[in-house]
C-alpha cells in the first residue's frame, strides 16, 4: 500500500511515535511527512535501547533510507528544529516545506503570558496559537524567509505525490490527537487548528484518493494533559496504582486518566474513516501481555479486549503495542490479508 496515513484517536499521548517508528522500518517506508500544529506535539520513540522525544523531526527517522519531511501546514521552531536534526542524525535527508509557517519569541511570549491560553486552556506555551492566529492574519513569517532554513526546504506537496505516483511507500504521520481539533474537540480546550486525517493531508498537500490505508492510534486507556472534560476520570493517586500515571513527553506535565472511552472511539471512528487501528499499552493494562508477539500469546482478558473493540468499532485492530520499542509489537496485518 503505497500511502498510510496515522492520526490519533483521543487527546494526544496515545503512541502515535511507536506506530510510526515501527512502521518506518517494517513497511521500509521510502518517505515519511509529518503534518500538524507544530512544537507543541511530541512524539516518544524507543530505538536501540534509547528514548527520543521529538516534537518536530517525524518519528520514521529510525529507518536510515527514509526521506523525512515537514508539510506546508506545520509551525517550525528552528531552534528546536536544527537540535533535533543533531540529535536524530538525520542531517541530509530531511526536507522543510517552503511554506511552514514560523515561530518566533513574541508568540512564545504571548502563549506563556495569556491567562487564557496558559491559565484556562493549558496550552504547551510553545506558541503555537498565537503563530497561527497571525498565520491567519497574513502576517507571519514562513520558512523560506529564514536563512538558516535554506538548506533544507523543498517543495513537499510535490515530492511525497512524486512518490506516490511511483508506486513508493509513504507514512504520513499526524500529531496530537482528534478531540483536540480546533473544529471537532472539547473546544475551548483545544489546539490551535484540525487534528483530524482531512487536516493531516491538507497540512502535507495530498488528496483523499492517493491515501490507501488511515490507521487510527488509540491507547489501552485515556490520557490527557491541561483543561478540559475528561469522562471518568480517576485520581492521581488511582492512576500511579494502576500504572497509568504518566508525564507529557515533550511539556513535563501531569497526564490526566481515565479508561478506555467507547463513546470518543466511535466518534473518532466516524471522523477519521479509518481502514485499521492501533492498540498501544495493552502491556500497562494487562502486565502478562508484555512483550508479546502474536494474539495468541496474549492473556485471555486482553484478547476479549481487542475483540470487544473490533466488534463495537467494525475495524480491524491490526497493531498491538506490548512494550515501550518499536519492535515492541503484534502486527496482524499479514494474518488478516491486508498486506
Amino acid at each position: 500500500m503505497p500511502c498510510t496515513a496515522v492520526v490519533g484517536g483521543f487527546f494526544g499521548d496515545e503512541g502515535k511515535g511507536k506506530i510510526i517508528s515501527y512502521l518506518a522500518i517494517a513497511d521500509s517506508i521510502a518517505v515519511a511527512a509529518r503534518g500538524g500544529v507544530g512544537p507543541n506535539a511530541a512524539h516518544t520513540v524507543v530505538f536501540e535501547n534509547r528514548e527520543y522525544r521529538l516534537r518536530m523531526v517525524p518519528s520514521a527517522f529510525v529507518n536510515p533510507r527514509t526521506r523525512l519531511l515537514i508539510g506546508a501546514g506545520v509551525l517550525i521552531d528552528v531552534d528546536m528544529l536544527l537540535k533535533e536534526i543533531e540529535l536524530t542524525g538525520t542531517r541530509g535527508r530531511i526536507g522543510v516545506d517552503y511554506q511552514c509557517g514560523v515561530i518566533e519569541a513574541k508568540h512564545r511570549d504571548l502563549d506563556r503570558k495569556s491567562s487564557h491560553l496558559r491559565g484556562k486552556v493549558g496550552t504547551t506555551g510553545t506558541g503555537c496559537g498565537p503563530a497561527n492566529a497571525d498565520r491567519a492574519l497574513r502576517v507571519l513569517r514562513l520558512a523560506r524567509d529564514i536563512p538558516a532554513l535554506q538548506p533544507l526546504l523543498t517543495d513537499v506537496a510535490g515530492e511525497v505525490n512524486e512518490a506516490i505516483d511511483a508506486g513508493k511507500p509513504v507514512l504520513l504521520e499526524g500529531t496530537q490527537g482528534t478531540f483536540l481539533s480546533l473544529y471537532h474537540g472539547t473546544y475551548p480546550y483545544v489546539t490551535s487548528k484540525d487534528t483530524t486525517v482531512s487536516a493531516l493531508l491538507s497540512d502535507i498537500g495530498v488528496g483523499s484518493k492517493k491515501v490507501d490505508d488511515v490507521i487510527v492510534v488509540f491507547k489501552s486507556y485515556v490520557t490527557r494533559v491541561g483543561g478540559g472534560p475528561l469522562e471518568e476520570e480517576i485520581s492521581e493517586e488511582e492512576a500511579k496504582r494502576r500504572g497509568w500515571f504518566e508525564i507529557a513527553a515533550g511539556t513535563g506535565r501531569k497526564r490526566r486518566a481515565a479508561p478506555f472511552s467507547f463513546k470518543l472511539a466511535k466518534r473518532a471512528v466516524l471522523l477519521n474513516t479509518p481502514t485499521q487501528l492501533a492498540l498501544t499499552k495493552i502491556d500497562i493494562l494487562f502486565p502478562a501481555a508484555r512483550g508479546a508477539t502474536s494474539l495468541e500469546q496474549l492473556p485471555p482478558e486482553a484478547k476479549q479486549f481487542v475483540e470487544r473493540i473490533e466488534n463495537e468499532l467494525k475495524v480491524p485492530v491490526t497493531l498491538i503495542g506490548t512494550g515501550p520499542g518499536a519492535s515492541e509489537i503484534i502486527d496482524r496485518r499479514r494474518e488478516l490479508g491486508l498486506l
